[in-house]
């Protein structure tokens, strides 16, 4: 898959991560998945999450997860970067069958050379 150009450059770790979830809203699972490796570790840890490793898996999960949620938008509450690593507190807002969710969750990312290698989202799966 090509990599979104934007991560070519010299964008910062927090820049990289707020294009990601930006990216969502979106509804293109190929922009979405433009941000991660092809090696990508993606843990859900919700009670509901699921844990899995590529991009290509990534990609399937995100038509299906993009096509459940209308209106979807992820929002940075509080950001920390160290290097390569980066932590978001983030709110997930949405329309489900006729309802709509606001979810508070944490991310925490690592990335390599500009790209997100490694996501762990936290996040209530019951709610």
């Amino acid at each position: 898959m090509k990599k979104n150009s934007q991560l070519q450059g010299l964008m910062s770790a927090s820049d990289v991560v707020l294009s990601y979830l930006k990216s969502f809203s979106t509804g293109d699972p190929a922009l979405v998945a433009s941000h991660v490796t092809e090696d990508f570790e993606n843990n859900q840890m919700g009670v509901l999450g699921q844990c899995f490793v590529g991009q290509n898996i990534y990609l399937e999960r995100l038509a299906v997860f993009l096509g459940t949620f209308t209106d979807l938008k992820y929002t940075s509450e509080e950001i920390i970067c160290d290097g390569d690593k980066v932590a978001i507190s983030y709110r997930m807002t949405a329309n489900v069958d006729g309802c709509d969710i606001n979810i508070l969750c944490v991310m925490t990312i690592m990335l390599r050379e500009g790209i997100i290698c490694k996501r762990n989202d936290y996040w209530d799966g019951l709610t």
